[in-house]
C-alpha cells in the first residue's frame, strides 16, 4: 500500500461508513463463537476491530500486519499481542488457532494459495476463516492499485479457492449491494472518461459527515439482512465464513 494512503487509511478506519459497517458485520458472523477462541486477525491494521472485539468479549487476541506503522498504533493503543509478520509466512504454531479473521488482505498477496495454506496450516481443524475480499474484476479501478491489489473475486472464485485449500465454505455472500450499482456506473464512467489515478485512488476519503452516517445507516440495514442468514447476489465486496478440514 502506498504510504501516504496508509497514514490517511490508518486514520479513518475508527469513524468511515465503510470500516464500520464491515465491523458490525465481522461482530455479527462471530456472535455464536467462544469468547476464549484463540483469536488471531491478519491484517490487523490500526487494530480497531481487535478492539471491536474486545468490546464483545473476545478475550484472546492476537493480531499481525505487514505494516510497520500499523502495529505501531496497535502498539500504542495498548493493544497487547501485536506484531510484524507476513501473511504467508507467519511464524505461528501448526494448529495453534480457533479463528482466523482476515479483511481485505487476500487480494494483496500475489500467491493467494500460498497464503491459505499458511492460514490451513496455523488453523486448529474445525476451526473458522471468516474472509471478505473486494468483488468484481469489472470494478477494477485506481483505488485497487494504490492499495496494490492482485485481484478482485467472485463469489464462486472465493469458495472454489478456499476448498482447493483445505477449508469448507459454511457462508458465502456478496456484501454492500447498497453501493453496487452506483459503484458500477462510476466505474464505466471513468472507462470511458478516465480521470487522473489520484483522484481515482482517494475516492474512500471524499465523503462529507452527512453522507458518512447516512452510508453508515444504509449498511446497518444491510447487514441486518445478512444476519437473517440472507446472502445478497452482488456487492462490491464478497464475505465467506469457512471451516479449517
Amino acid at each position: 500500500m502506498d504510504q501516504s494512503y496508509s497514514f490517511k487509511y490508518h486514520k479513518l478506519e475508527e469513524n468511515h461508513w465503510w470500516f464500520i459497517g464491515r465491523r458490525d458485520i465481522i461482530s455479527e458472523l462471530v456472535k455464536d463463537f467462544r469468547r476464549d477462541a484463540e483469536t488471531l486477525e491478519i491484517g490487523c491494521s490500526g487494530g480497531v476491530l481487535i478492539e471491536a472485539l474486545k468490546r464483545h468479549g473476545f478475550t484472546r487476541l492476537q493480531g499481525i500486519d505487514i505494516d510497520e506503522e500499523a502495529v505501531k498504533i496497535c502498539r500504542q493503543k495498548g493493544l497487547g499481542d501485536i506484531n510484524f509478520a507476513d501473511a504467508e509466512n507467519t511464524e505461528f504454531n501448526n494448529q495453534q488457532f480457533d479463528v482466523l479473521i482476515a479483511s481485505d488482505v487476500l487480494e494483496h498477496i500475489r500467491d493467494e494459495e500460498r497464503a491459505l495454506q499458511e492460514w490451513q496450516r496455523i488453523l486448529k481443524s474445525g476451526g473458522k476463516l471468516i474472509i471478505f475480499v473486494p468483488a468484481f474484476q469489472f470494478l477494477w479501478s485506481g483505488h485497487d492499485e494504490a492499495n496494490r491489489h492482485y485481484r478482485r473475486y467472485r463469489r464462486s472464485g472465493l469458495i472454489r479457492t478456499l476448498e482447493k485449500n483445505g477449508f469448507k465454505t459454511d457462508r458465502a455472500s456478496y456484501w454492500n449491494l447498497s453501493l453496487f450499482l452506483p459503484v458500477s456506473a462510476a466505474r464505466l464512467f471513468r472507462k470511458i472518461f478516465p480521470g487522473s489515478k489520484k483522484t481515482e485512488a482517494d475516492q474512500l476519503f471524499e465523503v462529507n459527515p452527512f453522507i458518512n452516517k447516512i452510508l453508515v445507516y444504509v449498511l446497518k440495514l444491510e447487514n441486518k439482512l445478512l444476519s437473517w442468514d440472507i446472502n445478497l447476489p452482488l456487492g462490491v465486496s464478497v464475505f465467506a465464513v469457512a471451516t479449517r478440514l
